[in-house]
């Protein structure tokens, strides 16, 4: 770095990514921005320079480096900022601390630090033991923990794990093994370690009822509330506990019996498109990723799927991880699973499809069936994403309610024109019974027609078929003389 470089830099202003020191007497706040930008997103660190960006510079020594190292040693575990020396003139220079991010678990004098803007403060202890467990996530997992003693492969659901290998095969996900026994299966999908089975196979595949008292968190409620909240009555209220596949039938069941489908037939084509008020893949797909991703150390806990009036929930048990944020789930990512041995065996299974493609599928098929894109956020504990009605059926209820309404138009019509006819009916029968006999012209010059409508033609046609009026000549029905008359009651006996 080159002077006129540090001076752009220092005409910045502080940030989250870069800091100002007067001088190295301020090296204990410097090593805590440091370790603060360890965990973070990394930075600069200028010693040297006032608060307002003014250049000032401080004499340089070998012990002025050594004193800035030790301080740095207070970091733990050790960290090894780039350190450079500007030369400013009037034999003063600036001291840069280069830091790489890590978003670690660095912490100075024991105490974890994190940026907030142009500041450095204590990271919260929540935030700290999450990253902590992030950390040892790889080797200290619930999944790859062995079971209790007394659990065999015998309390787990073999028709699965053979049908799971067989979805493989057929899908190239797997090839053929050689030993297709049980054991060989559970081994070749990582769920046998060292002769132990692991507790993701019990997660998986656990069928025996002996297991809920140990593994309780193997569970998902689903609900469908009468209105938009919580405070809603039930609808429908059930519990199940299973393995994850059995959960996953059991959520499509309950997709199958409450999500309504709208048809509207396609313009100019003779087919009909259905709209299901949500997209079944993407509840399905949030349904998987909830299972793969969920924290299994809270046994109070299962995954959740609750429809409401107006949306619907996928709840997973647990919390963001490894830095992934809704932002970020909405755009291209590496996934990490936090149960990276039971989401390997569901894409296997053909159930889900590749890491990190989970939440970009969602997106496409809510956009594909006319859905508004999906919501994710941590609450409570736990990640939920939320669905929003299909727009599809907004468009079919507007579509039937223009339908409904020309049918409603063209019975008020009709019904008119019947009120109509039975009207100039009564006006015919009442004109023939005081003038005797008339033609049909006559008729319609009466009426105030001047030419004979077709309505008239309609009626007299209809009263002669009902017997009421009848032809003067009935010999000669077209006639230029013809005429009309009230037809002669039959006389009683």
């Amino acid at each position: 770095m080159n002077l006129e470089e540090l001076k752009k830099l220092a005409a910045r202003g502080e940030s989250e990514r870069l800091e100002f020191k007067r001088s190295t007497g301020q090296r204990s706040e410097a090593a805590k921005t440091v370790c603060a930008m360890l965990n973070g997103l990394g930075g600069l660190v200028l010693m040297g320079v006032s608060d307002k960006g003014d250049v000032l510079g401080q004499m340089v020594t070998s012990k002025t480096l050594e004193d800035i190292a030790i301080e740095l040693r207070r970091i733990s575990p050790p960290a090894f900022p780039e350190m450079e020396v500007v030369t400013i003139g009037d034999e003063k220079s600036v001291i840069a601390l280069r830091v790489n991010g890590e978003k670690g678990t660095y912490a100075y004098d024991g105490r974890p630090y994190l940026r907030y803007g142009s500041t450095t403060q204590i990271m919260p202890r929540e935030e700290y033991e999450s990253r902590l467990l992030d950390r040892l996530h790889n080797t200290h997992r619930w999944e790859n923990k062995p079971v209790p003693e007394g659990i065999t492969i015998h309390d787990l659901d073999e028709e699965e794990i053979h049908l799971t290998l067989r979805k493989a095969v057929d899908i190239g996900r797997i090839e053929e093994p050689k030993n297709l026994d049980t054991e060989s299966i559970l081994v070749g999908l990582g769920l046998i370690y060292e002769n132990k089975l692991l507790q993701a196979a019990v997660a998986l595949y656990g069928k025996d009822k002996k297991l809920f008292s140990l593994y309780p968190q193997c569970s998902i409620r689903l609900a469908r509330f009468r209105g938009n909240s919580r405070l809603s009555d039930f609808a429908d209220n059930r519990q199940y506990w299973g393995n994850a596949f059995d959960l996953m039938r059991r959520a499509e069941s309950f997709l199958l019996d409450h999500i309504p489908i709208a048809g509207v037939v396609v313009d100019g084509k003779m087919r009909r498109k259905d709209y299901p008020m949500y997209p079944p893949r993407g509840i399905r797909e949030a349904v998987a990723n909830a299972i793969c991703h969920r924290d299994y150390t809270n046994h109070g806990g299962a995954v959740g799927l609750a429809m409401y009036n107006d949306h619907l929930e996928v709840i997973n048990p647990g919390s963001f991880h490894f830095g992934l944020t809704p932002e970020k789930l909405a755009k291209p990512h590496q996934s990490k699973p936090w149960n990276p041995l039971i989401a390997e065996v569901f894409y296997r299974a053909g159930i889900i499809e590749k890491w990190g493609t989970g939440t970009l599928n969602i997106i496409d098929f809510c956009k594909s069936n006319e859905n508004p894109p999906p919501k994710w956020e941590e609450q409570d504990g736990s990640v939920i994403v939320t669905f929003f009605p299909s727009h599809a059926l907004e468009k079919i209820d507007l579509k039937k309610a223009k339908v409904e309404s020309q049918l409603e138009s063209q019975l008020e019509s009709q019904l008119e024109s019947q009120l109509e006819s039975q009207s100039l009916q009564q006006k015919i029968l009442t004109l023939l019974e005081n003038k005797g006999t008339l033609s049909k012209s006559e008729i319609a010059k009466i009426l105030g027609q001047k030419v004979i409508s077709g309505q008239l033609h309609l009626v007299l046609k209809n009263l002669l078929k009902q017997g009421l009026i009848e032809y003067t000549i009935p010999s000669k029905p077209t006639s230029r003389l013809q005429k009309y008359r009230i037809s002669p009651k039959p006389s009683s006996i």
